[in-house]
């Protein structure tokens, strides 16, 4: 990966998300943009919709959660999309023994639970942050793109 241009380079929005299409769109206007070498960081709190996010920046409804198996790899026409949840991951470590270096390198990574990566997640991502709002399925998006994501911020939230 690329080392960050700019460490100071960072930026921040926040998007209300009425329902899931809201979230769905979202999630494709920030697909849309990936190229191999980005890295996605899904943060929220359980049944936050990190995992309905991914399908939707994937492409396809049948993406299973990948809780068990760690990671699924998705070949996809903007490159290999490789899919971790870390949730089960209690050591930066064990990310490692799932190839998450080869897919910082050569894919897509779009990693729920980044926080168990402690220093091996890239200064230079995309973080989403999804919290709950006040209807059921309802949220509130906040982006923080470091690096060239700050840049396309402005793109991802007109």
């Amino acid at each position: 990966m690329p080392a960050l241009a700019n460490p100071d380079s960072i930026a921040e929005r926040r998007r209300a998300l009425p329902d899931e299409a809201a979230t769905a769109a979202l999630a494709r206007r920030i697909a849309a943009l990936a190229r191999p070498g980005d890295v996605v960081a899904l943060t929220g709190d359980l049944g936050s919709g990190k995992t309905f996010f991914a399908r939707a920046f994937i492409g396809e409804d049948e993406v299973p959660s990948p809780t068990f198996t760690l990671v699924q790899i998705y070949d996809r026409p903007m490159g290999r999309v490789w899919h971790f949840d870390l949730y089960r991951v209690a050591r930066a470590s064990e990310a490692i023994e799932l190839g998450i270096e080869d897919a910082f390198a050569e894919g897509i990574s779009l990693i729920e639970w980044p926080d168990r990566l402690g220093a091996l997640l890239p200064l230079e991502r995309l973080d989403v942050v999804l919290d709950f709002a006040d209807a059921p399925q309802a949220r509130v998006a906040t982006l923080r793109g470091r690096g060239r994501w700050a840049k396309l911020l402005d793109e991802i939230v007109p």
